[in-house]
């Protein structure tokens, strides 16, 4: 079968692109190998955030007493837990399929491609046994978790982040290998749904892609829950015992150490999901960690062929994953769109959330630019100890030269809202000063930027 485009994998790019060439009559394979809606609706955005509302409800029933009001003891049921985050993944997971193959135009592939090479400007890709081909394709096919070479590591039944989701009981101790975003946002929750959790991390402190003082106050929300956490620990072996127990044997500062627990999670990071593709077949470069290279408008190495999503190594969330989209249909369009104008903006859902965009301060120290920055903690703002919600702390960084946002954090109650002040402020291209006139609304958290604007002070570097 010959297509006008092929569309491989089916997340939060692929379906998009699929549909906007479908609907201008062009005619679109699309292949999906496991769900269509990828690791968002299936494994990542919607069933972790709706897990993590739940155990914030617990967590909040829990503290009754700061607000005035008492609940008794806090009962956990974790079957209906699962439950409701399974209709609302269900239910997000069924919308899209449907959407899909139903739309005109579109013939969906259930199974996994693999490129078989080039003819006539067709690119040939093979599903099952079938071969189909087309002038353009698009890689969508994401990224999925890292397992390290650890002595031991096959022999346990460890768990990833999809199988924290078909979990049936709450672990009695949870073992997180890993100190970033998936560790820490499972941990917290499991830890809220009653599980003993330790997180193990190999460097020498939590998200390090963070800077220092976000880490360490990430640090202090974590063990305030009474998470136990061990930083500059690297796991050497693992095993499990006769009775499922696992054992982490670690090399740590002070010697050996060992933890054990009754579950160990494995989220030390992700690789891309290209070994099935068979890239050779066709000439597309990867990089030495398996991404696919691209250019600004996201085009591989072969012309024809884009790459999307996580997979290209150019941001790892579903928000990218979708810019991305835009930028390819722009850029076949006829539209000046390209990655490289984007500022990076993110969230980490642990309760309170980070929200970060652009620069961190220590990037803002290696940029050789003119900085100012100013922080704040949030048991200094004014709605934040009304709700009961002061742990963490804003920061902003300013080129001094130009007025202009490089770049913001703000962890703490609605971080991961609240930053997008700054987000959309920075499209704009406008001074701070600008902001720093404006009217704020009282009270919020939001409110406090106009103030933070005028305490700037030279970053010292």
């Amino acid at each position: 079968m010959k297509y006008n485009a092929i569309v491989i994998g089916a997340g939060q790019s692929g379906p998009f692109i699929a549909a906007k060439l479908a609907g201008e009559g062009k005619t679109v394979a699309l292949v999906e190998g496991a769900k269509i809606g990828g690791s968002c609706v299936n494994y990542g955005c919607i069933p972790t955030k709706t897990l993590i509302a739940s155990a914030r409800a617990i967590y909040m029933a829990g503290r009754g007493d700061e607000y005035g009001f008492s609940t008794g003891p806090i009962t956990v049921n974790f079957e209906r837990v699962m439950e409701r985050m399974n209709v609302r993944r269900s239910g997000a997971q069924e919308g899209m399929d449907g959407w899909m193959r139903n739309t005109e135009n579109i013939t969906v592939y259930d199974g996994y491609a693999s490129f078989v090479g080039t003819e006539d400007g067709h690119h040939q890709v093979q599903v099952n046994d079938e071969v189909i081909s087309a002038p353009q394709v698009f890689i969508n096919t994401g990224a999925h978790a890292f397992i390290p070479s650890i002595d031991g590591i096959d022999t346990v039944d460890y768990l990833t982040n999809k199988d924290m989701l078909e979990l049936t009981e709450v672990p009695e101790h949870l073992v997180i290998l890993g100190g970033g975003y998936i560790g820490l946002e499972m941990g917290q929750a499991f830890r809220r749904f009653g599980a003993e959790v330790t997180i193990i991390e190999a460097r020498s402190r939590l998200v390090v892609r963070e800077d220092e003082d976000i880490a360490e106050s990430v640090l202090e929300i974590l063990q305030a829950e009474d998470i136990t956490v061990h930083t500059d620990s690297k796991a050497t072996a693992v095993s499990q015992d006769p009775n499922g127990i696992i054992h982490v044997a670690l090399d740590t500062p002070d010697g050996s150490a060992e933890v054990t627990g009754t579950h160990l999670l494995v989220a030390v990071g992700r690789k891309p999901s290209t070994d099935k593709l068979n890239l050779e077949s066709v000439g597309i470069e990867t990089n030495e960690r398996g991404y696919i290279i691209t250019d600004e408008q996201l085009r591989t190495s072969v012309e024809g062929i884009w790459a999307v999503g996580d997979v290209n190594g150019r941001g790892a969330f579903t928000h990218t994953s979708y810019h991305d989209h835009e930028i390819v249909w722009d850029t076949i369009n006829g539209i000046d769109r390209n990655v490289a104008d984007r500022n990076m903006a993110y969230a980490m859902y642990i309760d309170p959330p980070l929200g970060r965009v652009g620069m961190s301060e220590t990037e803002a120290k290696a940029s050789g630019r003119n900085v100012l920055i100013t922080t704040k903690p949030m048991d200094n703002i004014g709605r934040a100890l009304e709700q009961g919600e002061t742990f963490g702390l804003f920061k902003i960084l300013v080129d001094a030269d130009t007025r202009e946002f490089l770049g913001a954090a703000v962890l703490g109650y609605h971080g991961d809202d609240v930053v997008q002040v700054v987000s959309y402020y920075m499209a704009t291209g406008a001074t701070v000063d600008v902001m720093k006139n404006a009217l704020p609304i009282h009270p919020t958290i939001a409110e406090f930027f106009p103030t933070l604007i005028g305490e700037l002070s030279p970053l010292e570097s």
